[in-house]
């Protein structure tokens, strides 16, 4: 490792939005991203609930399967979205959509604007550690905790994508939560580069359900599930409505209402 590489995970250990600050986790200083009338008007979202029944995620730190937060965040973004004048798109609503390249594929079908990918975290196993819950020995990792959004360059609608991926990104921190870095971490598996430290937005060029997409695509991980109290928080409602209201926040600004009749979208993506 060089030593610039060694001085970033040095660097990233003891970075105060990197691993076990409790800034973001508060709810009254959480600030919705309040909107009136229909902002999203007009717009097509698709929303996809990350991984399928037989491969379900990540397991949670009390044995739950990540697929399970992955449907219940989706649900209530899309009723966010929705109150916010949005079409919704919900892609793999059953589980049963394994191939990652066939979601974007179905959001394209069904003429949507945009594909959201929706999930939620884990860590390294090198950090994971032993506690019983329920009678059940299971693993847990207390050092990293906040959201992530992901965006790629070999996305069809790359500079569109990471547009929105910054918007997302700085409209969640706006709301009052934060992000983890540890994605950053010069390891295998991570050594994600950060377009934005402060809100939490990586480059992940070769992540396919991304750079498989037509539409201009990113990835949210919610937060991490692995993680003993970001756990039992990202399933609270207002957590999940928090998020959906940041979201609004973001797609109006990146596909603002002057352009959202079709000519006007193909003519923003440069078609």
């Amino acid at each position: 490792m060089s030593f610039l590489r060694a001085f970033l995970a040095l660097l990233l250990c003891f970075h105060p939005l990197f691993a076990t600050g409790q800034e973001g986790t508060d709810p009254s200083k959480w600030k919705k991203a309040e909107f009136t009338g229909q902002p999203l008007a007009g717009l097509r979202v698709a929303l996809d609930v990350g991984h399928y029944r037989l491969k379900p995620g990540a397991m949670s730190a009390r044995g739950v399967p990540e697929l399970s937060f992955n449907l219940a965040t989706t649900r209530v973004i899309a009723g966010v979205l929705e109150k916010a004048g949005a079409t919704v798109i919900v892609v793999n609503a059953d589980g049963l959509v394994s191939s990652l390249t066939e979601r974007p594929e179905i959001a394209a079908r069904e003429k949507a604007d945009v594909f959201i990918s929706i999930h939620h975290d884990s860590v390294n196993d090198k950090y994971l550690r032993k506690w019983t819950h329920g009678g059940v020995e299971r693993d847990y990792a207390d050092n990293f905790r906040g959201y992530s959004v992901f965006t790629s360059s070999k996305n069809a609608k790359a500079e569109v994508s990471r547009s929105l991926a910054l918007k997302v990104g700085a409209a969640l921190y706006g709301s009052g939560l934060r992000p983890t870095l540890h994605h950053a971490e010069p390891i295998q598996g991570e050594n994600r580069p950060l377009l934005d430290e402060t809100t939490g937005v990586y480059e992940f060029s070769d992540l396919v359900v991304l750079k498989s997409s037509s539409l201009p695509a990113i990835l949210l991980e919610c937060g991490v599930i692995i993680h003993r109290e970001e756990e039992m928080m990202v399933q609270k409602p207002e957590y999940q409505d928090l998020i959906g209201h940041a979201l609004v926040q973001a797609l109006a600004e990146v596909f603002p209402a002057g352009k959202r009749e079709k000519k006007g979208l193909m003519k923003l993506f440069g078609n």
